[in-house]
């Protein structure tokens, strides 16, 4: 994935409600028709860089099968984040299909 797609990829995910961290993967996957796979050894420090930078906040709580699981859900300076950066990311779609054309038959 590009430099940032997980990050806001993350972002998309709890936007939606919080998660936690087997959750967010599996619905990234399961949305992109398992196009995207994401990685545990990604994935986890992801969350962490965005905790940090006050984008998400964690809180723990009981996952489905009954165990303690930390929850992710995203916070306002989060939801503006993500915000810039869907517009940042249709430019770099449109220029990127600007430059390769149309597509060959």
């Amino acid at each position: 994935m590009l430099q940032g797609t997980l990050d806001m990829l993350i972002l998309r995910t709890v936007l939606l409600a919080p998660a936690h961290g087997h959750t967010i993967a599996h619905a990234i996957e399961q949305t992109s028709d398992e196009v995207l796979e994401v990685e545990h050894g990604s994935l986890y420090p992801a969350l962490h860089r965005l905790e940090d930078r006050g984008l998400i906040a964690s809180f723990w709580g009981t996952s489905e099968n009954n165990r303690k699981a930390k929850y992710y859900r995203i916070t306002p300076a989060g939801k503006k984040h993500l915000a810039c950066e869907r517009s940042r990311w249709d430019e770099l779609v449109l220029a990127v299909a600007r430059v390769l054309g149309p597509a060959a038959e």
